[in-house]
């Protein structure tokens, strides 16, 4: 009976995908105030600093970088990209993918214009804002699939997606806890998702603090496991990792723009035992 209730929360949660609208979420959450590049206390700005240092601080390389749940962004391996010579993007939901892929080939119709965020990665890296071509293209060329996932099977991707010996480094933004039903659930997503990952590889988690819903669309309200920081840290060891570095972002009161009742914002960057 327990199987059965994991399945039924899961699949509740897979049907509150269904209305999801990715040019709605990336409206509410990627566009000013959360993305306002002349304010250091915006959220897009922390993250893109909290991933810029892991990425270059010297113990993250290797060939291969996972995007765990990608949703219809792309600024998560803005950074990334200048590291690992092959990227993988990946999603649960086909309209996700399609999102990536009109960026991807250079099409009409992508519902968010990522020019400020290669921008503003290329600032990070002491390069010229005009750079962003360059980044733009080294994304193009690095991304080599995008790949349907989920994370609530024991092996998530197809058996054939990834080399045996597992990618170096995953990369997961928002995923986990707003695609699971109780903490239990995100805890063994973790599990699963570390599977993928050679040992001594690294994670860099990204994901929400006291956060009960969001939007992900017009009326489209979808519940998330409301975390805190001591949550995070024992989900992350009882699945297989070492904490390496915590970071956490408060939201200021012109954050909280309606969209979620998220509290804060987590940063963890750990490595597979």
């Amino acid at each position: 009976m327990e199987e059965k209730g994991k399945e039924n929360g899961v699949a509740a949660m897979a049907a509150c995908y269904q209305g999801f609208d990715p040019a709605a979420y990336l409206q509410y959450n990627y566009t000013p105030p959360r993305a306002d590049f002349e304010r250091k206390d915006s959220i897009v700005p922390w993250k893109l600093a909290c991933l810029h240092r892991a990425f270059t601080e010297g113990d993250v390389g290797g060939e291969l970088l996972v995007d765990i749940g990608s949703g219809p962004t792309l600024y998560q391996v803005l950074s990334g990209c200048e590291v690992f010579n092959q990227v993988l993007l990946t999603d649960f939901l086909e309209v996700n993918r399609q999102e990536l892929r009109r960026w991807l080939r250079d099409e009409e119709g992508c519902n968010l214009d990522w020019t400020p965020y290669l921008q503003h990665v290329c600032k990070l890296e002491g390069r010229r804002p005009s750079a962003w071509t360059e980044k733009a293209a080294k994304l193009r060329q690095v991304i080599t699939d995008i790949l349907p996932i989920d994370v609530h099977r024991p092996q998530p991707l197809a058996p054939d997606a990834l080399p045996s010996a597992g990618a170096d480094c995953l990369v997961s933004c928002f995923c986990l806890e707003s695609v699971s039903p109780d903490l239990p659930a995100f805890t063994r997503a973790l599990g699963h998702i570390g599977r993928l990952l050679r040992t001594g590889g690294h994670l860099l988690l990204v994901g929400a603090l006291g956060e009960s819903y969001y939007f992900g669309g017009p009326g489209v309200k979808i519940p998330v496991v409301p975390l805190n920081e001591a949550q995070v840290c024992a989900s992350l060891k009882e699945s297989g990792f070492t904490l390496i570095r915590l970071e956490v972002y408060t939201l200021n009161q012109d954050m909280r723009v309606g969209v979620d009742d998220v509290t804060g914002v987590f940063f963890a960057k750990a490595r597979k035992d």
